[in-house]
């Protein structure tokens, strides 16, 4: 029998602690002006405002796996039975209601590889379903807001699996609602940002980008190059989403994207999600989560609250957590313009609770209780919305 979400619905101050201290998230009782102890293995205080807000909104992530560590996402897919009820209500009391789960794939085999990917997806949720339920259409939105459960987009973070447009209607098919257009590298739709050149779409690629259109699969750039980015937005009639990118104005990063890119994403009808990995928040330390506030402020500025969400590109724990070979076999994946440094994660977003420091990140910055249920989840549900809808 799975448990309440101790957030997941619209609460009151008192019933947000009350219901909180039932599923043994406080370690101490309400400290003076309105300031709570609210997990137990942290001294952190949160408002009694950020937790309402976390608590009365679908937060969505528009890019955060269930788990980063491979030899960990073999074990759940192979032993479903291991993902358990504490591993269950760690991803409830974390805030966030939706998963955008969607990893790096591509090569040779990126077909076989994605149906097996989704396979095991499908599985997985299935065997949790008292605890997971997929997202995929409209009305799963409002039934994850009457449920207990954590919801799961599925996606993959490159789109080579689609040999040609029929094979969108196939992964369709199989519960797939996003797909980046490109990783970091070249294939038959674009290019990605670390590519040596960037020479836009292809006319492979406009036939998957208007076929994702018509199936209502959302278009996501967050890798791709410059020239690809931005003709994205021209070829798609969909609203096109950047999941999980920072401000190339705030830090000279490929991976970053230009004020161009940002406002075309916006007159598009998209939504941008920020990251806390550290090389794309700022180029030298400290970085902190102040930092990060820094690309949100810049989107809000630029183009309007209205298409700022967050897209952690993170599982729960971070990616410094990760064991030491499999972090740095991580790293060696990547051309030498990621910029890796000591540390990949931000303290205060490295962690399962992020969503509260955000939110009190976000009333520090002066932003209004609306615009903030509208950053962690309001605007991507509705550009969801305009994507969906057929």
């Amino acid at each position: 029998m799975s448990e309440r979400h101790p957030i997941a619905r619209r609460i009151t101050r008192r019933e947000a602690i009350k219901s909180s201290a039932a599923a043994g998230a406080i370690a101490a009782p309400f400290l003076s002006k309105g300031r709570y102890l609210l997990f137990p293995d942290s001294n952190a205080e949160y408002s009694s405002r950020a937790v309402e807000l976390v608590g009365r909104t679908t937060v969505i992530d528009m890019l955060s796996p269930f788990a980063i560590s491979p030899s960990r996402h073999a074990q759940m897919f192979a032993h479903p039975e291991t993902f358990t009820p504490s591993d269950i209500q760690q991803f409830r009391s974390s805030g966030i209601r939706v998963f955008h789960i969607a990893i790096g794939n591509g090569g040779p085999d990126a077909y076989t590889e994605s149906l097996q990917y989704f396979g095991l997806w499908n599985g997985f949720i299935a065997h949790h379903g008292q605890s997971l339920m997929r997202i995929d259409s409209l009305a799963s939105f409002d039934e994850l807001r009457k449920s207990e459960k954590i919801g799961v987009l599925l996606g993959l973070q490159n789109s080579e699996h689609f040999r040609g447009p029929d094979d969108v209607d196939l992964f369709f098919s199989l519960g797939q609602r996003v797909s980046q257009l490109t990783y970091n590298s070249r294939n038959l739709i674009g290019n990605g940002s670390t590519e040596r050149r960037d020479d836009g779409i292809s006319d492979f690629g406009i036939a998957i980008v208007q076929r994702m259109n018509k199936l209502g699969m959302a278009v996501d750039v967050s890798h791709c190059g410059d020239h690809t980015t931005l003709d994205s937005f021209e070829i798609s009639k969909k609203p096109v989403l950047i999941t999980h990118a920072n401000c190339r104005a705030l830090v000279p990063h490929p991976r970053c994207k230009t004020d161009e890119a940002i406002k075309k994403m916006a007159a598009n009808g998209g939504v941008m999600g920020i990251t806390g990995v550290r090389m794309f928040v700022k180029v030298d330390e400290p970085t902190t989560i102040e930092d990060a506030l820094n690309h949100f402020d810049h989107v809000a500025k630029l183009v309007g609250v209205e298409h700022l969400g967050v897209g952690s590109d993170s599982d729960l724990q971070g990616y410094d957590k990760m064991p030491p070979k499999e972090n740095e076999q991580l790293r060696a994946g990547y051309k030498g313009s990621y910029a890796f440094r000591e540390k990949i994660d931000i303290e205060g977003l490295n962690h399962p609770k992020r969503m509260f420091d955000l939110a009190e990140g976000l009333i520090r910055r002066k932003y209004s209780d609306s615009d903030i249920e509208l950053i962690l989840g309001g605007n991507f549900k509705r550009a969801l919305t305009a994507i969906w809808t057929i």
